[in-house]
């Protein structure tokens, strides 16, 4: 999977406050916006707008080359900026000396990481009477957003009674995906899910273990854990008892 597959898009937005008049009720700001959406950054485009009190009032757009005003300040003052070559010139420059750094910067810090999935097979019950078992195999936390999923029987890719959902984000730049596989269980047969994403060097396969129930599993690992707390208080109580026994002195009593 190559990072050219990978869909992009980026804004990087400058504020600059011009003025406030907090009696009179006045405010006014620039914003400077970097847009694009292409890893070679050939579509990159530069705006600048004039806010006054929420209300756009003039904006400069790189692919326009102009000014062109919204309100009849605007209007006045756009006619005036666009018939300067000097302020022109100078706002058309932004698009490459504001821009292009800041988009590679963007794209360096953010867009070219790479985080591997966290995946979870585990066992459900199917919604519809064709098959009595389901799996779901969970991909958590990945990035870019990016993801393939596939079932395999006994090394078979599986392509019918597969279910999966598109990769939702999670709001914090990472994603996750599930995917459901219905089945009829055979003896002996092995199912497994299977993982590509763009962090990943190869494919990887993680195997369901059908060999007992997740609640039997969950109730052993849990009885493990009691079981090796257990040694270590009984553990702890016999050398407290060894090291109190070597500070006592016997008495006779005859």
């Amino acid at each position: 999977m190559s990072s050219s597959q990978h869909w992009i898009s980026g804004v990087i937005i400058l504020s600059t406050l011009l003025g406030v008049d907090g009696f009179n009720g006045y405010y006014q700001n620039a914003v400077s916006q970097c847009r694009f959406s292409s890893w070679d950054l050939s579509d990159l485009e530069y705006i600048q707008s004039y806010v006054f009190n929420k209300a756009e009032v003039i904006r400069f757009n790189s692919t326009v080359g102009k000014y062109v005003g919204y309100t009849e300040f605007g209007v006045h003052n756009a006619e005036a900026w666009n018939n300067d070559p000097a302020i022109l010139a100078q706002r058309r420059a932004q698009k490459d000396t504001i821009c292009k750094s800041n988009a590679q910067i963007t794209i360096n810090a953010v867009l070219t990481k790479k985080i591997e999935p966290e995946v979870r097979l585990t066992m459900g019950k199917a919604s519809t009477g064709g098959h009595p078992a389901l799996l779901m195999c969970s991909a958590y936390n990945f990035y870019p957003k990016m993801i393939r999923v596939t079932w395999h029987r006994d090394g078979q890719e599986v392509t019918g009674d597969v279910i999966s959902s598109e990769e939702l984000a999670d709001g914090d730049w990472y994603y996750q995906t599930h995917s459901h596989l219905e089945f009829t269980p055979k003896a002996g047969e092995k199912i497994s899910c299977m993982v590509e994403h763009a962090s990943l060097t190869e494919p990887r396969e993680f195997v369901w273990d059908p060999s007992m129930p997740e609640p039997e599993r969950n109730k052993i690992a849990i009885g493990a854990a009691a079981l090796v707390l257990g040694l270590i208080v009984t553990a702890a109580g016999f050398i407290y008892y060894k090291t109190k026994s070597r500070g006592r002195i016997l008495v006779p009593s005859g």
